[in-house]
């Protein structure tokens, strides 16, 4: 299957317009024709911010934006998936075209702008899932011309509480202005408080505490790190995902769609957020969990994430060149990678290469 994605099937999707190619990819997993989820591995398990994953690999937010298949993406093999980013009103995000294939670096630009259906339209349907088995996250952001942004969080908060496994409080993607500026430390203070205040709220009505992530930018500096990283420590959150796309056009073949505004994915992020994902590890200790994004396509990219710290990983650009045999792919390696190590969990190799990462600098 997945060589002749790469071969064929590629081939015919990249003729089209990347969000064409998009909507196709998510029609035919709703038609359920795609399952190539293998046995489960007790050697990938682990229990992560009280959740119990079958393994460590997860669909990134970003794919399945308005929650339309996140059971078919469990079948692929994923180990969690994750829908959004969703916003409390329908919006229709940036102009076209805004989704650019840099296909010689393996990499996508995008500049959507968290187009999505709203929360109505995504509660609708994760209410009406015919499986609550699985992981399913939601990764929740705030309307572009909101007058409260923290509000929106925490109307998002409020209102999947009831069909969330875990939130992702989404404030690092580039293609909402201003989105960025709530990692400031005072900001990120303020944000955190109210939206785990609703939580609290939301967990004593459901007698449920539901954990909550917060997904951060990989073009952050040293002394940004520290403000997040202190910010963070400060609060009871449950977890970091580090990290959106990157600004950075550094090092690129493509230079002529490099030049597309955007977020950059796929592998040349892989480098940049894998340093700033070892360096949060430093900062935040052993404890808090984190999921590492950014460039993974493969058992061993997933593999040097989790020895630089992360818990869990997620991938999504890696799926978009490597097809839907990309899930299952990736954790049967991983399998073997773990065996090969010669531990009886892969947890056993987190942080093994935290310091070498962490000793790197970011990127210019």
């Amino acid at each position: 299957m997945s060589g002749f994605f790469e071969n064929i099937a590629r081939r015919a999707l990249f003729t089209l317009d990347g969000e064409q190619a998009h909507g196709l990819s998510v029609a035919a997993l709703k038609t359920g024709i795609f399952s190539c989820s293998a046995p489960d591995d007790p050697a990938l398990q682990q229990c992560i911010a009280g959740l119990k994953f079958r393994n460590p690999l997860g669909m990134a937010a970003g794919f399945d934006k308005n929650a339309e298949v996140p059971d078919a993406l469990l079948k692929l093999g994923f180990g969690f998936a994750e829908v959004g980013t969703i916003t409390p009103r329908p919006q229709a995000g940036n102009p076209k075209p805004r989704i650019f294939r840099l296909t010689e670096d393996r990499a996508v630009i995008n500049r959507l702008g968290f187009n999505n259906e709203g929360h109505e339209a995504a509660y609708k349907r994760l209410s009406q899932r015919n499986s609550c088995n699985g992981i399913v996250g939601v990764n929740i952001g705030a309307n572009k011309d909101a007058q409260d942004r923290v509000a929106d969080y925490v109307a998002g908060i409020e209102r999947f509480y009831s069909v969330a496994k875990y939130f992702t409080a989404n404030i690092s993607s580039p293609n909402t202005p201003g989105l960025r500026d709530l990692q400031a430390k005072d900001s990120l203070h303020i944000l955190l408080e109210k939206i785990l205040e609703a939580r609290d709220r939301q967990a004593e009505k459901y007698t449920l505490k539901r954990p909550v992530f917060l997904k951060i930018a990989p073009d952050l500096t040293e002394g940004g790190l520290d403000d997040i990283a202190k910010t963070v420590l400060a609060h009871p959150l449950d977890g970091l995902i580090i990290s959106n796309t990157t600004l950075s056009r550094a090092n690129l073949i493509n230079q002529t769609q490099a030049r597309e505004a955007g977020g950059l994915s796929g592998a040349p992020l892989f480098e940049r957020s894998t340093i700033v994902l070892a360096k949060m590890r430093q900062r935040i200790g052993k404890a808090m969990p984190i999921i590492g994004v950014g460039g993974v396509d493969s058992g061993a990219g997933a593999l040097a994430k989790i020895r630089a710290g992360a818990d869990l990983v997620q991938l999504y650009t890696g799926m978009i060149y490597r097809g839907p045999a990309a899930p299952r792919a990736i954790v049967k390696e991983l399998s073997g990678l773990v065996k090969q190590a010669g531990v009886a969990n892969i947890s056993e190799l987190r942080d093994s290469d935290t310091a070498i990462w962490a000793a790197k600098d970011i990127p210019a």
